[in-house]
């Protein structure tokens, strides 16, 4: 990767001083930069007002750095941007300070064209560090090809990244990172919820796009896991109220954004997900086994629609030869015995599927990505005593993230990064996510929405992915504008390497087809 650095250099007690002038006055300050007491490699553009010696925030800072990156073969020059900007409240004055990275085509001279991607992970609580340093930027980390942790710990060049056909910004929302509210005044309750997180960071990405002069650009939102159910709420807040209209959302691993299941779909729908898995340990019977996973997972899904949401819906009054003979279908998907299947009348919850399937075994399988195995301390018990997946992926992220940052990026700061930070409690009243992305989709034609799923992640399940799209549009009058992937991995499908250039392929196609050509108009 060719590396090239620029450095601006200006007093820090100058940028203070304005600084202070303008919170005094209640203005939303111009974007500011600090000075270094030493010199910096030539063309390393440095504009920090931090003081690395504190664990505060500061609502203001910046870094740039000038790199190149090969993708599908091609050299692609970039500016990588990377410091905070701050979240301002109903007076105008900074209350929080997001952390955030930003990185630009530099040989692309007019922006108007070029799409502009807006990067989320979920938790609530989670950083952006996943989809950043693993998915779609211009690095990811140092593993095997299933997505394992290996040593020396790193990064190297993304030959998959979508850097080639957008720019792309990843934000931390506040206590992710190093986003950090400015007061320990500041109330919780501006950040930590549902409704809440919409409004500050709709309201964030409208001063950042100002900044950066973004207006003309198609914009796509991209969010993972929570990351989904935020960047819905974002599509209809950012049009109604920033007036901001976008071209694609892409929802990664999507959570069940407000639509209502009832206890009954709810326990039918994980089905299809417990076969993938049961499949993928070789615990099915050989006629099914013998198939390719996306051979065998219709004939699951079928069963699950049209006979076990039924048979479950009848609760005790389903006659005991129908439910044995339910029983018996779910055992021979599944993996899990029909005596289980029976003693738990027909609802076997993911807890106890992830530690009954290899039970025998002497393993469990891992929530987010049930690839993964786990060794309890007891083979008896009702659950895993660990996530397997979540404690390998923070043994590769972690160390990545923070050498990245500080060491490529140039970012300097005494800050912990926060992997996952406290945001508890989460105020979750109000999630209509689902139906504010169907609105939003009503009212602007421009707008696309792509599903990827891992169909082992058994956290945001594949299946549960494809109901959100049946019940968010009723009508079907938007299915033409939605469309859905699915991969032979988990939450993160793309940790494992073809699903990491598969997955980037149809984010790359579905923005290019989402983006209209020159004057198509925004009518139906």
């Amino acid at each position: 990767m060719k590396r090239i650095f620029t450095t601006t250099l200006i007093a820090l007690s100058f940028v203070s001083i304005s600084y202070a002038q303008q919170r005094q006055q209640g203005q939303r300050p111009a974007a500011t930069a600090s000075a270094s007491t030493t010199t910096a490699p030539a063309k390393e553009e440095t504009k920090i007002n931090t003081n690395i010696a504190s664990r505060t925030i500061v609502p203001e800072s910046s870094v740039v750095t000038n790199k190149t990156v090969t993708i599908n073969g091609k050299a692609i020059p970039y500016k990588a941007t990377t410091g905070t900007l701050p979240v301002w409240d109903e007076d105008g004055k900074p209350i929080a300070g997001l952390f955030y990275t930003y990185y630009e085509r530099s040989d692309v001279q007019n922006k108007d064209k070029r799409p502009l991607v807006i990067s989320f992970n979920g938790g609530p609580g989670s950083a952006s560090v996943w989809m950043h340093i693993a998915y779609t930027g211009p690095v990811v980390l140092n593993i095997d090809d299933e997505g394992y942790p290996i040593q020396p710990y790193g990064y190297k060049d993304n030959s998959s990244s979508i850097l080639d056909v957008a720019d792309i910004v990843y934000i931390d929302p506040v206590n992710t990172g190093y986003s950090r509210a400015t007061s320990k005044d500041v109330p919780t309750s501006k950040f930590f919820g549902v409704r809440a997180d919409i409004k500050y960071l709709a309201e964030w990405i409208n001063t950042f796009v100002t900044r950066n002069n973004r207006w003309a650009s198609p914009k796509f939102l991209i969010g993972e896991s929570y990351g989904t159910t935020r960047v819905s709420g974002l599509a209809l807040e950012l049009q109604s109220n920033q007036w901001m209209y976008l071209n694609g959302v892409i929802l990664v691993s999507p959570t069940e954004l407000g639509i209502e299941r009832g206890t009954v779909v709810e326990a039918a729908l994980r089905l299809p997900y417990f076969a993938a898995t049961a499949w993928y340990h070789k615990m099915l019977p050989a006629d099914l086994q013998g198939k390719k996973l996306t051979a065998m997972l219709p004939e699951v899904e079928n069963f699950t629609v049209n006979e076990l949401i039924p048979a479950i819906a009848k609760g005790g009054f389903l006659p005991m030869a129908e439910k044995q003979k339910i029983a018996a279908k779910m055992a021979k998907y599944s993996g899990i015995s029909e005596k289980v299947i029976l003693q738990n009348n027909l609802d076997i919850s993911t807890n106890l599927f992830w530690k009954e399937l290899l039970r025998d075994k002497g393993f469990t399988v891992g929530r987010l990505d049930s690839r993964y195995k786990g060794i309890d301390k007891a083979d008896a018990g009702e659950g895993p005593d660990y996530n397997a997946e979540l404690t390998s992926w923070l043994h590769s992220f972690t160390p990545a993230i923070n050498m990245y940052i500080r060491n490529e990026l140039n970012y300097k700061t005494d800050l912990k990064y926060n992997m996952f930070g406290p945001v508890n409690p989460w105020d979750r009243t109000g999630d209509q996510t689902g139906e504010n992305l169907r609105s939003a989709m009503a009212q602007n034609p421009y707008l696309h929405v792509l599903v990827q799923s891992g169909y082992y992640d058994g956290a945001c399940d594949y299946f549960n992915a494809k109901y959100n799209m049946w019940q968010m549009d009723p009508s079907g009058k938007l299915k033409d504008r939605m469309s859905w992937e699915g991969y032979e991995s988990g939450h993160m499908m793309y940790l494992r390497k073809p699903d990491l250039k598969m997955g980037n392929d149809h984010i790359r196609d579905f923005i290019e087809k989402a983006v209209p050509k020159f004057g198509t108009p925004a009518k139906f």
